[in-house]
């Protein structure tokens, strides 16, 4: 039996809420971070050489949300892991693709790329007419035992969910005022030209967002490193994916009330500018998009959480699927679809199942909407029906 992703709920001060988490989490924090570590002594970096990297960045994490800092000190000191590994927990491939030159030069991989397949129903195309907004997320499969849930209650904003590996401060989720983010792999031949703000903190940035018009100026206008999709949605009706290089953002649209995204450009715009580089380490991406759009599309206007399920778990091409089943990638390390998320921002709900090639059983995890939102809800529905 795969077990289930906790739910972390912590609340009040940054600071604060890292203690709370790190506590919660300290487990899953420890077994995460060890796991990044050991590759890291393929570079010849010992704790004081991690140290040194996350010195030399963490202005640029200061300069775009001072917060995070004390929100990671607190996992930190809660968990009783060194602060620099929450940082490059948060921020790792940035700060190892930025580092200077003799460590680079010992670098192979810092990263794996994260395949993922986005998908985004609109009200309009949704058998309930609320929006859903769902992802398989493909990555290191030692993350389905290091991955969460983490429900944050904000004293300076909306409250958030967000799943996430353990003592990162977000990846995809949802928002009380009905904001949700996913995001998926690119790559491009700008990337790692220039410093920017950490991609996950970009994301978590989103999920703070009381409105959509801000969340996506997070996305839109913030200078990043490297290439990265990111799909912002919200229950009101409206989605847009966002394939970002280092220093442009191109958008894609919705088509029928469906947006699906797998891990190359689809803008006509983008790739006139840039070249894509990522195909070679995700090839399946070619096609995983198109397949769950056509398994889609025969149900707009009665598509359910069920039949984005069906579609996500498709296992055409095998191993190299939508949904893939734990196998050795390119670079020779075990990959797999951790884990397949579902929402429905307008019923504050999440569905969540781990290693979804090998089990199918999903937990149903719960955030509670404001007021505002829940009545913007009935009235999408109400629109829809």
């Amino acid at each position: 039996m795969v077990e289930p992703f906790p739910l972390i709920e912590i609340s009040g001060a940054p600071f604060e809420r890292g203690v709370q988490y790190g506590e919660k989490a300290a487990g899953r924090i420890r077994k995460g971070t060890s796991h990044y570590f050991e590759q890291l002594k393929e570079l010849s970096l010992d704790s004081a050489g991690v140290a040194a990297l996350v010195r030399d960045y963490l202005p640029v994490i200061e300069a775009f949300e001072p917060t995070y800092i004390e929100e990671m000190r607190g996992i930190a000191k809660g968990s009783n892991v060194p602060f620099e590994d929450i940082v490059l927990l948060n921020a790792r491939t940035e700060i190892l693709k930025l580092a200077k030159p003799e460590v680079r030069a010992r670098l192979k991989t810092p990263d794996e790329p994260d395949g993922c397949t986005g998908v985004v129903v609109l009200p309009k195309a949704a058998g309930t007419g609320r929006l859903i907004h769902a992802q398989n997320w493909d990555w290191k499969r030692e993350c389905a035992e290091t991955a969460v849930v983490l429900k944050v209650r904000r004293e300076d904003g909306p409250d958030l969910m967000t799943f996430t590996e353990a003592g990162a401060l977000g990846r995809c989720g949802f928002n009380a005022v009905g904001i949700a983010i996913t995001a998926n792999y690119l790559e491009s031949d700008r990337d790692y030209r220039q410093i920017g703000a950490p991609l996950a903190l970009i994301r978590r940035k989103v999920l703070e967002s009381e409105h959509i018009a801000l969340a996506m100026r997070s996305v839109y206008c913030t200078k990043k490193s490297a290439a990265n999709n990111m799909i912002v949605s919200q229950a009101g009706g409206v989605a847009i994916d966002f394939e970002c290089a280092p220093d442009e953002t191109f958008q894609v649209h919705p088509e029928r009330g469906l947006l699906v995204h797998a891990n190359h450009f689809q803008s006509p715009v983008a790739l006139s500018k840039l070249k894509d580089t990522g195909i070679a380490n995700t090839p399946c991406s070619l096609y995983r998009d198109l397949r769950v759009r056509e398994l889609l599309e025969p149900h707009i206007g009665s598509i359910t959480f069920d039949t984005v399920k069906s579609a996500l778990f498709d296992d055409y091409a095998n191993p190299w699927s939508v949904c893939r089943p734990p196998r050795r990638n390119l670079s020779n390390n075990l990959s797999a679809t951790v884990a397949m998320i579902l929402m429905e921002p307008a019923s504050g709900v999440m569905e969540v199942a781990p290693l979804p090639a090998l089990n199918r059983q999903f937990t149903t995890y719960k955030l509670e909407l404001s007021g505002a939102a829940q009545a913007m809800a009935e009235r999408v529905v109400a629109r829809a029906s």
